[in-house]
Parts: structure tokens; sequence; C-alpha cells
């Protein structure tokens, strides 16, 4: 059996078969772990989300932003964005069920055997793998929850942008859906810094990428991410960046994880977006 955890897909459907098929992926044996943003903007949504649904317990995925989005919009909340091709998945005849899957999907993934940790974007510097344990559990509860469709309502905002234990509600929850699903650069105090989007040297003055904050608690943990096209795929940290920018014309990567060392696998995408669109 190998372990394969895959990048952000955003609905890139052909291209994820394509590398599948490099990887001689043994639906009977193999599992794979794909590190969120499954739909939006890419060709295939649908057929995307139908298949990872399908692959049962032979796969694990965390939510991304995207993930988040579609969640928002099915709900009848959420931004009208003119690169989104949700409209697919929101008309299809199995779309409830789709969504309460997706609903039911984790924030983090932790495998002690394996050593590694999942997430979509990353993690505060203040937060060892224990809290951001219990935050994603937290947030996942409010997501599955009978009132879900009010905390979808309320979940976006920029505020807070710093972690203290005592904060409660909505604010706690958002804070902790922003770290997971938008996360790139903070403060070395663990503030976050939201808006940027570039490769590291283009940030914003003081910041830093979240996984180079020196005495981040996480910082023995092997942590998986993607979530940053900009950044690309690499070893950081004692991180692995998944997202190559399939979306964009970049790649799509694999990366072997049950080995001695992360075995990488990529494909070259042809892209269905073009930065600025």
């Amino acid at each position: 059996m190998a372990v394969y955890a895959i990048g952000d897909i955003q609905g890139c459907f052909d291209e994820l078969q394509q590398l599948l098929q490099l990887l001689d992926f043994n639906e009977e044996q193999d599992r794979l772990w794909f590190c969120g943003d499954l739909v939006n903007r890419g060709p295939k949504s649908l057929e995307t989300l139908r298949f990872v649904k399908g692959l049962g317990e032979r796969a694990v995925t965390v939510l991304g932003n995207h993930d988040l989005h579609l969640l928002a919009k099915a709900e009848g909340f959420g931004k009208e964005l003119k690169q989104d091709t949700l409209d697919e998945i929101l008309n299809a005849p199995d779309r409830d069920e789709l969504m309460a899957w997706l609903r039911h999907q984790p924030l983090l993934h932790h495998d002690a055997e394996l050593g590694y940790t999942m997430v979509h974007a990353g993690l505060p510097p203040q937060w060892d793998l224990a809290t951001a344990q219990a935050c994603a559990r937290e947030t996942e509860a409010a997501l599955r929850g009978p009132d879900y469709h009010e905390f979808i309502r309320v979940m976006y905002g920029n505020q807070p942008d710093h972690w203290d234990d005592d904060l409660a509600g909505v604010d706690r929850l958002r804070f902790i859906v922003n770290v997971f699903s938008r996360l790139r650069y903070c403060y070395p105090d663990g503030r976050l810094e939201l808006k940027a989007k570039g490769a590291p040297g283009s940030q914003k003055a003081g910041t830093v990428p979240w996984f180079a904050v020196p005495g981040r608690k996480t910082g023995h943990e092997r942590i998986i991410f993607g979530h940053w096209s900009t950044l690309g795929i690499g070893e950081y940290n004692n991180t692995l960046s998944l997202d190559g920018g399939c979306l964009w014309g970049g790649q799509l990567a694999a990366v072997q994880l049950d080995a001695a060392a992360p075995v990488w696998t990529t494909i070259e995408c042809k892209g269905a977006c073009r930065p600025g669109e």
C-alpha cells in the first residue's frame, strides 16, 4: 500500500486522472490525501467532487477556502465571483448529498503512524499540534451541527487577527477558519496577514511565511499544506508545500508519504485560468 498527498486540484479533473495514472494508483490498496480546494475555477469541479467522494475511506481531504466558498454559495451566502465555476455543482441532482459530504470533511488530518499532519493553508505559531487538533474539532462540529447554516453565514471576515485562548463564539471560530483555509503570512507575534498572496519576498514588511516564524510550536511536526501557488511545491522548514498552481498552468503534485523520504511526482498542466483573470 502507498499513501500519496496531492496538491490543490480546483476542478482540474483530467490532470488528476493523468497524475493517478502516472502513479499507477491502485484503488484497492493505495490511499490518497487531498490538501483541499478540490473545486472552483477549473473546468470539472463536479467530476472532481464526485470522484473524491466516491473513493470513500481510501481518501481523506481537508477543507480549503474554495471548498468553504462552495458551501457558502450552497447556503445562499458568499460573494459572486466572476471566476467561479460552481454552478454545475449547485445545479446537480446530487447537490445536497455532495454538500452534506463536504461539510463533514475535516480541517486537519493527522496520522501518528506516518508522522504527518495535513491542513489546507497553515498554522499560527502559538499553536502546538494538540491545540490545532482541538481547534479543528471545534469548527468541524459547527459545520456538522444542526446550526451549520448560521455558522456559515458568519464565518467570513478578517478579524480577530490574533489568537487568544479566551476567544469565544463567532470570533474564535472565524479565527480558526482563517488559519486553516487562508493563512500564508503572519507577523512574528502570530498576528495574521491575510491579504498577501505573492511569493516570499513580495510580502508586507515585518511579515514572514507562517512556517518560517521563529519558535513556531509545530516546528518539529511534519506538516503538509497547499493553498499557496506562488510559493510552489517544495520542502520548507519541515513542511511540504503541494500547490503547484495546476489551475494556472503550473504543476499538479503528489508526494508519497510512506517512503523513507518524501518521493515527489509532478505533471505539467495546461492551465484553466491565467493570473489576473
